[in-house]
């Protein structure tokens, strides 16, 4: 009985939509920081034939 109904309305739907999809895309271009951050240490720690702390 508590439920509280929010009207929202079909191009704020079709905005959220937009957001998300754009969202998506630019992730899968740019991939989030802790994906590169790891990615960027496995690369280092290749070339450096595994011993990474010298590099900092």
């Amino acid at each position: 009985m508590g439920q509280v109904i929010q009207f929202v309305s079909k191009s704020e739907r079709e905005r959220i939509r937009l957001i998300q999809e754009a969202r998506a895309i630019y992730d899968s271009i740019f991939p989030p920081n802790d994906l590169t951050g790891e990615q960027h240490k496995a690369t280092i720690s290749r070339a450096a034939g595994g011993d990474v702390g010298n590099l900092a």
